[in-house]
């Protein structure tokens, strides 16, 4: 890894989807996270998650 700051899987705990206010799943390899109820994929960045619906990306 690089000298990014690491996400932290227990920030998930506290953290819900914006849209549908459901789970959340930590996509390591592609640093996202995931709401399978909102079809969306959130980044994450530097360690922070970026929960803004106009920044995810939609999934299949």
């Amino acid at each position: 890894m690089s000298n990014e700051r690491a996400f932290d899987p227990k920030m998930l705990e506290a953290l819900v989807c914006p849209q549908t206010h459901g789970p959340l799943r930590y996509d390591a390899e592609k640093q996202e996270l995931v709401s399978k109820s909102a079809h969306l994929a959130y980044p994450i960045r530097g360690g922070i998650p970026v929960m803004l619906v106009d920044e995810a990306r939609q999934l299949d």
